[in-house]
């Protein structure tokens, strides 16, 4: 991780936009941006709970143990995306998650102590956050929902239409990020072999197309299908 030194514009993020203007002199002061290399972690499982991260740039996975050797992605994070609202408690918990630049990231990092007087004083702010927790509440039902009772097709194909929705695409028709089938397996909570068998399947299907490590949808309602099969 690398600390920015001097002014940066980092006005784009989340609690700059929510924040009244006359508090961004306050945030221009107590916050810290932080650029991180692919690979390095934000924070990990088990790690004291500091404050709360915005995204600038970039993309973040978040995940946790699932079992001895494998990991489950909860969800993917870019620009105007939180990351560690989840260490957010009364108990004074450490992080239940760990968070890792899947790309060059940089975020605006808001210590805890500000970070809870910038709820006090800003209401808009306050009512976009609870916005944004109650979103990511309702999206991690569904996910405990699908792991559960959805098949593991269904479980792939919601995944490529999420990714498609997260990232959009390029002038090509691809998602507009290159998931690793590795991240793609882990966030749909399967095996890296039975993900690269079903995309595959659906490539002979013509629900979707690949190009190396690239993947474009062809075919939406057919994938959305797969979903409610399932």
């Amino acid at each position: 991780m690398k600390l920015q030194k001097g002014p940066y514009d980092a006005s784009s993020c989340f609690i700059y936009q929510k924040c009244i203007k006359e508090w961004w002199p306050a945030l221009d002061t107590n916050r810290r941006i932080q650029h991180y290399k692919k690979g390095e972690l934000l924070f990990k499982e088990g790690d004291p709970v500091e404050g709360v991260y915005f995204m600038v740039k970039g993309v973040v996975k978040v995940h946790k143990h699932w079992t001895e050797d494998k990991e489950l992605i909860i969800r993917f994070a870019r620009e105007q995306d939180i990351l560690g609202h989840r260490g957010l408690s009364s108990l004074n918990e450490p992080y239940p998650i760990t968070a890792t630049a899947l790309s060059e990231a940089t975020v605006c990092f808001i210590p805890m102590d500000f970070f809870r007087v910038s709820l006090t004083v800003n209401t808009g702010f306050l009512h976009e956050f609870m916005m944004f927790l109650a979103d990511e509440l309702r999206l991690s039902e569904q996910r405990m929902r699908d792991l559960a009772h959805m098949q593991v097709k269904g479980r792939t194909a919601r995944a490529l239409l999420m990714l498609e929705k997260k990232f959009g695409t390029d002038k090509d028709g691809f998602i507009g990020f290159t998931i690793s089938r590795q991240d793609l397996a882990a966030y749909v909570g399967t095996a890296y072999e039975t993900v690269y068998r079903l995309l595959l399947e659906f490539s002979e299907e013509g629900l979707i197309k690949t190009d190396g490590k690239n993947i474009g949808l062809l075919n939406l309602e057919g994938l959305h299908q797969l979903t409610e099969q399932s």
